[in-house]
């Protein structure tokens, strides 16, 4: 398996989480059903009602950013 990159594969935080990439998860290939907050493929595989709420969210910051 090929190291991660940070800023590529990943970022961390301001508290400390590492947030994967879009980039990196599209290249992984799949949904993994825990919500990643750049998820590529809206969440498919996460479970209602989580989902709905996770999809709400970043509708919510696209709105605000001006998207």
């Amino acid at each position: 398996m090929n190291e991660l990159r940070e800023t590529e594969d990943y970022t961390i935080l301001p508290d400390g989480r590492l947030v994967f990439t879009a980039s990196y998860l599209l290249r992984r290939g799949f949904c993994c059903g825990n919500g990643c907050m750049n998820c590529p493929y809206d969440h498919i595989n996460v479970p209602e009602p989580f989902r709905t709420e996770l999809l709400n969210k970043r509708k919510a910051n696209e709105k605000a950013k001006g998207n």
